[in-house]
């Protein structure tokens, strides 16, 4: 698997060191960079992260840090994955 690293946009990522990546292979810096983006970024910032993560990964994350999604947020992505779970609905590779 090739490692995926992407700058933390320092407008999202205030809090971390200037030139700091996140690895998106690794679990812990994707739920970061998801959580992150899902609670403060904006339209682009969310449709650079759908296309950088794979649909599997998102949901992966999702399902992982949506408790921790202020509750606007959360209801939101269920409501749009059609599913509180966070797996979408009528999809069996996904679910």
């Amino acid at each position: 698997m090739s490692k995926m690293k992407i700058p933390a946009k320092k407008r999202l990522f205030w809090y971390l060191k200037d030139g700091q990546e996140f690895d998106l292979d690794n679990p812990c810096h994707a739920d970061m960079y998801v959580q992150q983006l899902l609670s403060q970024g904006r339209v682009e910032d969310i449709r650079e992260m759908l296309r950088v993560l794979s649909p599997e990964s998102f949901l992966a994350s999702f399902r992982r840090i949506k408790k921790y999604l202020p509750k606007e947020v959360r209801k939101f992505w269920e409501d749009g994955l059609g599913s509180a779970d966070g797996y979408p609905k009528g999809n069996p590779h996904l679910s």
